[in-house]
């Protein structure tokens, strides 16, 4: 049976850590994709030979409603991107079942937020402002479940 997506956490090892730091609307960017490099074989004009090189992750996306609420999270953003203090933080992404117990969890090694976004504030709308983190990491790796 296929995992439903809807209902998920999101763990950093922060201190301080609030509620509200759990807490996203959207969690995208777990991929990994291979880099190669193609090489000409001298004499062979059929095909090239593709080796591989390295994996590459894309950047994680955060995504959730602005509150009023204190939020660790921010802070450590607000540090790296004013006063370009950097503490690298891990982070564990879980799906959760309708008991709140982890089905799948994901390992995030040395996260550091990148840029930081507030949706606009349009009068003509009635919209929820949301807030979007965006995170580079070294690595994700998925962990088993016992």
């Amino acid at each position: 049976m296929p995992l439903s997506g809807f209902h998920f956490s999101v763990v950093f090892e922060l201190l301080p850590q609030f509620s509200i730091d759990t807490k996203f609307q959207s969690v995208t960017g777990l991929k990994a994709t291979m880099e190669t490099e193609t090489i000409s074989e001298g004499g062979q004009n059929q095909y090239k030979i593709t080796l591989p090189k390295r994996a590459t992750y894309d950047n994680l996306v955060l995504t959730r409603g602005l509150t009023n609420e204190l939020s660790g999270l921010k802070m450590w953003i607000t540090k790296a991107l004013n006063d370009f203090v950097y503490h690298p933080a891990n982070l564990v992404i879980s799906l959760l079942n309708e008991n709140h117990n982890p089905m799948k969890v994901w390992y995030v090694s040395q996260a550091i937020p990148i840029s930081f976004e507030t949706s606009e504030f349009n009068a003509e709308e009635n919209k929820l402002v949301i807030e979007t983190f965006t995170l580079k990491y070294q690595y994700f790796k998925e962990l088993p479940i016992p």
